[in-house]
């Protein structure tokens, strides 16, 4: 990712250079709660239903507890048959956000400062990558994701 704005001389444009290239996706799967990160998974590619299967299985159902509610928007894999019956097992609850709801969905202010941080990084080979997710990650803070559920509405 590179930065969006820089600073420079008044009246003049800032200019940096970026290598070009064609670059595959890379898709961050995460969880939090008023705590802070509860599972984290990095997949080349887009998000699918086997991908988020595999999240759900290996990372996610382990990390839930009866009683947690797990928000999610309507993401097309987030609501298969399989996902919904593993999740229910743990004891979990699920709430679909309404369409649209990016504000009522706590996990999207805390992918803006992961982002942040990725921008300052300003890496260009995967393995950098890879380790500076893991360090936006470990500077999300329990702090930032009770915020960010005060924020959305979900804590007074």
């Amino acid at each position: 990712m590179t930065r969006l704005y820089g600073w420079g001389p008044k009246c003049q444009r800032v200019e940096d250079a970026v290598p070009h290239g064609h670059w595959e996706t890379t898709t961050l799967i995460h969880a939090i709660d008023c705590h802070g990160s509860r599972a984290s998974m990095i997949t080349n590619g887009p998000t699918n239903s086997w991908v988020f299967e595999g999240f759900v299985d290996w990372l996610l159902a382990p990390a839930l507890r009866p009683g947690d509610i797990l928000v999610m928007d309507n993401l097309s894999s987030h609501k298969t048959a399989s996902v919904l019956k593993k999740i229910e097992q743990t004891g979990a609850e699920i709430w679909f956000l309404p369409p649209y709801s990016p504000d009522l969905n706590p996990i999207e202010q805390i992918f803006s400062k992961i982002k942040s941080h990725l921008r300052r990084a300003a890496v260009r080979t995967e393995r950098k990558l890879y380790n500076a997710i893991a360090k936006a990650i470990d500077a999300v803070t329990a702090e930032d994701c009770l915020n960010c559920f005060r924020n959305s509405g979900y804590v007074a």
